[in-house]
C-alpha cells in the first residue's frame, strides 16, 4: 500500500470504516460503507477494476463484473 490509511480521507480529516487498495496502482481508499466512498471513486476515475481488502487481503472486488473472487 502506498499509504496506512485513505488517502483522500487522511487528507479531508475524515475517518474511513474500512480500507481498500488497488491491485494496479496501490492506492488505498476507504470502501462503500465510509463517507468519502474513495475506493470506488478511485476506480471511477482510473478504471483500475480490482481491489482487494485490507488489510488482511481476504478478498477482492471486481467492479467491472460486480463480483468477489
Amino acid at each position: 500500500p502506498k499509504t496506512s490509511g485513505c488517502e483522500e480521507c487522511q487528507a479531508e480529516g475524515t475517518d474511513w470504516v474500512a480500507l481498500r487498495m488497488c491491485l494496479v496502482c496501490g492506492h488505498v481508499g476507504c470502501c462503500d460503507s465510509s463517507v468519502g466512498l474513495h475506493a470506488t471513486r478511485h476506480y471511477k476515475e482510473t478504471n483500475h477494476p480490482v481491489m482487494v481488502a485490507l488489510p488482511n487481503k481476504q478478498w477482492r472486488w471486481c467492479y467491472v463484473h460486480r463480483e468477489y473472487s
